[in-house]
Formats: C-alpha cells, sequence, structure tokens
C-alpha cells in the first residue's frame, strides 16, 4: 500500500514538476544552504509527499537541492529519496552516479587510504571500463576480485565488501547482511550506491566527494527515465543519432580551439580534468619511473581544481602540488619561471595548471614570456636534461582564444586546453567539459582518454545533442556577451569610480580576450582592516540583493557563468564549487554578462545603488 502510494505521487510529480528541474545547470543561492542542501529538499518533499501536494507552485517553493547539478539537483534528490522509501533504508545512504564506475572507485580510494581491504564481487558482468591492472598500477587501488552466482554464498571478510548488480527493476534490490556496498548498474543511465548499515555511514561523505569532484550525479534527464521506471517497465529512449551529434561538437570543437589533434569530450569540466591528471600521472609512471611528479597549482583559482589536485595527490606516493600564486601582484610567468628551475633541479615531472584569464580576477600573463619560459631548456643538478612542463590550461573564460594550432603562441610547447561545456558550450543547458592537446601532446591525449572512459565519464547521448546544437553558436555568443560586459563595466566606472574592476583592457579585447565576466572589488570603509572587510563583505551582498530583487526576471545569484541570457552573480570565496584556503580567498564580486539581457535596466538599478553609499 505504501510503495503504491509513493509510486502514484512519483507519477503526479513528473507531471507537474517545473521546468527548471530539468533545464537548468545552475541554482540560486539566495535560497540555498549548502549544510542542508539535500536534506532540506528532502525533509520539504517528504511534508509534500504526506499532504498529496503535487502542484508545480509547491514544487517551485522547495528549497534548492543543490546549486549546481555535477553535484546534484531535485531530481537525483527525487530518485534517491524514492529508492530509499521503497527499500525501506536511510536516505543518504543512496547516491546516484552518472558513470557506471565511480561509485566503485569511491569506495576504493576510502579504503586506500583508510589501508582497509577490499572485496569486488559480481553476478553478471563488470562495468565495461573497469580495467583492473591500471586501477592497482596506476590508482594504487588494491582490491580482490571475484565472480559469483549467487548472493547466497558471500561470507563474512575482514574489510569492505561490494557487490556490482545490474536490476532493471530497482525495486527488487536486496541486501545480503555481507555487503556493505550495493552498486547497480544501468549502462545507459549511470548507477545507484546503496550503502549497507550505520557501521559504513562514514564513508558516505567521501563517496558524495568524489560525484562532487571526479565526476557528477546521474543527470536530470537520465533521473527522469529512472523515475519513470519505477513508476512502470520502461525501455530506455535512445539518442536519435548519437555518432552524428559526436561528429558535430568535434568539428564545433576543431573549430574554435584551432586544433587538429582529437578532441576527448567529458560529463562535465572536473571530469575532464580528473582524465588529465590521471592520464598524466599515467604517462609519467610508464615514462619516467621512479620520479616525483609534481602539479602546480594556482591556490587561488577554481576552488574543484585545487581541491581535485590535492585529492590526487593524497593517493599517490610520487604525486604533490605545489603552489603558483598567480594573483595579489604576483606575476604568474615568473613565479612558473622560478618553480619549473626548482623542479628541474629536483629531477621532478613537472605539470602546469593554470587558468588564462585567471578566476575571478579575469588577468593575462604576457604570451610570449611565457612560452619562453615553457620552452626553456632546463637541467638537473647532475647535468641532465630535465623533463618539460606539461601546461594545462582552463580557458573556460575564453574557449575562443587560439592556444593551440598551428602557428597559436603555444603551439610548439607541451599543452593541453580544457573548457568546461556548462559555460559557454551549452550556454548552461547540461555539464559537460571537453579537452585538446597540440601535435606535441598527441600521445598524453590517448592516455587522458584511456582514463576518461575508465572512470565512465565520457559526455552522455544527451549532452552531446546539447553541445551539438549550441556549439556553432559559440563564438557569436561570446562576442555579443563581452559587448554587453564591457558597457556594464564602462558604466560601473562612471558611476562608482572608487570601485576597482578587474577586466581584460580594450588591447587584450583585440587579441581576441573577450570574457563575459569581471570581478568587482568594492570600496570598504572602516577603521581597521577588519572593519574594512567586514563592510566589504556586506556591500557584496547589498548590491547583489539589489540587482536580484530588482531585476528578478533576469538577475540571478548563481555560481556560473556563459549562459545564454540574463546576468549572473555570485562571491567567488563563498561559493560552494570552491575549496580554497581561507587566508587565500579574494571576497569580491564576481559579474557575468549574457548576450541577451536589458542592459539598460542593469545600468539604472547599478546606479541606485552607487548613489545609496
Amino acid at each position: 500500500m505504501g510503495d503504491r502510494k509513493m509510486q502514484d505521487y512519483i507519477k503526479n510529480v513528473l507531471v507537474h514538476m517545473p521546468t527548471d528541474w530539468i533545464k537548468l545547470t545552475t541554482h540560486r543561492l539566495d535560497v540555498y544552504d549548502e549544510q542542508l542542501a539535500k536534506t532540506q529538499f528532502s525533509e520539504q518533499l517528504e511534508i509534500l509527499f504526506n499532504a498529496n501536494t503535487y502542484e508545480t507552485s509547491s514544487l517551485n517553493k522547495l528549497p534548492t537541492a543543490y546549486d549546481y547539478i555535477r553535484l546534484g539537483h531535485p531530481l537525483s534528490c527525487l530518485l534517491e529519496w524514492a529508492i530509499a522509501k521503497l527499500l525501506h533504508i536511510e536516505l543518504d545512504h543512496v547516491i546516484s552516479f552518472s558513470s557506471s564506475t565511480a561509485p566503485i572507485l569511491a569506495v576504493l580510494r576510502k579504503n586506500l587510504l583508510g589501508n582497509k581491504n577490499t572485496r569486488i564481487l559480481y553476478t553478471d558482468h563488470l562495468p565495461d571500463s573497469f580495467d583492473t591492472e591500471v586501477l592497482q598500477t596506476i590508482y594504487g587501488y588494491q582490491f580482490e576480485l571475484q565472480k559469483i552466482d549467487t548472493t547466497d554464498v558471500i561470507a563474512e571478510f575482514d574489510g569492505s565488501t561490494l557487490f556490482i548488480t545490474q536490476q532493471t527493476d530497482l525495486k527488487n534490490l536486496e541486501f545480503n547482511p555481507n555487503i556493505d556496498f550495493l552498486v547497480n548498474l544501468h549502462p545507459q543511465l549511470g548507477s545507484v550506491l546503496l550503502v549497507n548499515g550505520k557501521h559504513n555511514a562514514a564513508y558516505i561523505p567521501e563517496i558524495q566527494h568524489v560525484r562532487r569532484r571526479e565526476t557528477i550525479a546521474m543527470t536530470p534527464a537520465n533521473c527522469l527515465v529512472a523515475l519513470k521506471s519505477l513508476v512502470r517497465p520502461l525501455a530506455v529512449e535512445t539518442n536519435t543519432n548519437p555518432e552524428l551529434n559526436k561528429k558535430r561538437v568535434l568539428e564545433a570543437i576543431a573549430q574554435v580551439t584551432g586544433s587538429s589533434t582529437k578532441a576527448v569530450v567529458g560529463s562535465s569540466g572536473l571530469s575532464i580534468q580528473y582524465a588529465i591528471m590521471m592520464g598524466l600521472i599515467h604517462d609519467a609512471q610508464e615514462n619516467h619511473k621512479g620520479k616525483d611528479i609534481k602539479f602546480i597549482v594556482p591556490p587561488n583559482c577554481y576552488g574543484g581544481t585545487n581541491d581535485q589536485a590535492r585529492r590526487v595527490a593524497a593517493c599517490i606516493d610520487n604525486v604533490a602540488v605545489v603552489d603558483l600564486p598567480v594573483d595579489a601582484g604576483n606575476d604568474m610567468v615568473q613565479r612558473i619561471d622560478t618553480i619549473l628551475e626548482q623542479l628541474a633541479a629536483q629531477d621532478a615531472v613537472p605539470y602546469i595548471i593554470a587558468e588564462i584569464p585567471t578566476n575571478p580576477r579575469v588577468e593575462v600573463p604576457d604570451l610570449v614570456q611565457l612560452k619562453a619560459v615553457l620552452s626553456k631548456v632546463r637541467t638537473t643538478t647532475s647535468g641532465a636534461t630535465a623533463i618539460n612542463p606539461v601546461f594545462i590550461l582552463d580557458q573556460t573564460f575564453c574557449p575562443n582564444v587560439h592556444f593551440l594550432g598551428a602557428g597559436a603562441i603555444l603551439s610548439s610547447v607541451r599543452i593541453i586546453s580544457y573548457v568546461s561545456g556548462s559555460k559557454f558550450p551549452s550556454g548552461g543547458l547540461c555539464t559537460a567539459g571537453y579537452c585538446v592537446g597540440n601535435t606535441t601532446t598527441d600521445a598524453l591525449m590517448e592516455k587522458i582518454e584511456l582514463h576518461l572512459q575508465l572512470c565512465d565519464n565520457e559526455a552522455t547521448p544527451l549532452q552531446m545533442e546539447f553541445l551539438a546544437t549550441q556549439m556553432p553558436s559559440m563564438k557569436q555568443r561570446i562576442e555579443d556577451a563581452y559587448l554587453n560586459t564591457r558597457s556594464f563595466v564602462n558604466h560601473i566606472q562612471e558611476a562608482l569610480a572608487s570601485a576597482k574592476i578587474n577586466f581584460v583592457s580594450e588591447d587584450l579585447a583585440n587579441q581576441g580576450f573577450t570574457p563575459s565576466v569581471f570581478s568587482l572589488d568594492l570600496p570598504s570603509h572602516g577603521n581597521t582592516a577588519e572593519e574594512k572587510e567586514a563592510h566589504k563583505r556586506a556591500l557584496n551582498l547589498k548590491l547583489i540583493h539589489l540587482m536580484i530583487t530588482e531585476i528578478p526576471n533576469e538577475s540571478k545569484f548563481c555560481v556560473s557563468y556563459g549562459q545564454l541570457s540574463g546576468c549572473y552573480w555570485t562571491i567567488p570565496a563563498t561559493s560552494t564549487q570552491g575549496t580554497t584556503k581561507e587566508g587565500d580567498k579574494d571576497y569580491i564580486v564576481r559579474v557575468s554578462m549574457s548576450p541577451s539581457l536589458d542592459l539598460e535596466h542593469h545600468k539604472q538599478v547599478f546606479s541606485k545603488f552607487a548613489d545609496g553609499i
């Protein structure tokens, strides 16, 4: 009776759900509490369920489940809530993934760091991408692997037992008491991980963090299919022409990057970055055996980048992170030169991750000098030639700039460029990401693709469809959004001359650097540094509140950029997407303009704010 009621409720919710549940990648920060994200949403959903309330107006009032769909979203929360109720287990013990491999890797990572044994059992087959040798030799994960005929034979084990199954009917999933983690695979949708028992609850935050940083939650479209299957048997609809969409996406990437090498396309920017890191580590372990591997990373870059790099380093003994200060008076090129000289003396393998322009201060280094520093031949203390660096370029702010192709500024150095697909490439319609190399990094790109596949983090067919549709207009959208941004920046400079604005110069714009993002450092007052900082933080929130209140249909408190319409405001230092150390945080406002918005209205409201201070 209870199951029937829940299934009927799900059916009604799917009919009346807000369109934002399926079409948005980022959600409002002004109605979001990170600590209560999924919990708050689910508690309110439970109240609606008990009252059998499913009208769109009521569903619209639910708290934001997550601020960004890579982490989770209303439909992933709804799916996990439904499965938990059907199986009579704790809500947070159900975690959905777009990847079939990532939940397994999450358990293996936790046990590696905890020095705990892992046993992986399966009845049907392992995920297609599962590679035992690579996982053990490159990732350092150790585990026993065994195919069984039935769960009845599962005995006790000194460690964690992970069972892999493939059930089309999620309502029939059953735990053996000796199973700690159950991973149910669905080839077209992803997977669902079930955590068995309170004694395994400590794994849940770690597993969620893997979903947050190395992969993505099951996508809204796939969650929708999974939810419908809970209500009635349902065949998964296949994409109309996935090969054609992939071909169109690869052609668009080649055009926008100028690179002739094959691109790889992942489920998100961070899943691409993870594949890059693991692919480069794999190459170094094969070609530079026994040498230390150093990832050189700005401490105040995008927090996900920083966090992921340190998470990778924590798992592999010869991998470490070296800080690369690039903002607040630090010259990126000089810093890279100094660090590369130090690492050359150590005979280490240097990999540099950097953003151009930088996030959030939108600074561009001297590219001629950067090329010279990256091309410099260095020697070890023994006089041998040091290992050439690989420059891993996050160019999400300006994906239209040609760094890699023939004749481009960095075409002769070892470089890999990647872009978050939820920004300009899709216009905020999906998470995705892509990376390309140049002629010097062909072999590295093969390794990167291998690890993207191993983690089952390739873009989904629907993500490819979104990219195929949106990428042909990307260059024009970037140009139009830049013009709006330049006009708004000029207005702010006139309306509030005491504010410091970080944006590209006209000269850089003429070179092709045309971002639609700028940072705003508002003037502060006070007798002490603490008072000035507190005043500035209060002003940040006052400005954002005014904009989203006066222009609610266009101005949003959101973390993303590259959107198709409207204006996004955020404070990167407080963004839930980052884990930057407090001392490196920069409490400024980041503004993202689009090609389509009421620019004059935004100028008027900002003038109102400026007049008020």
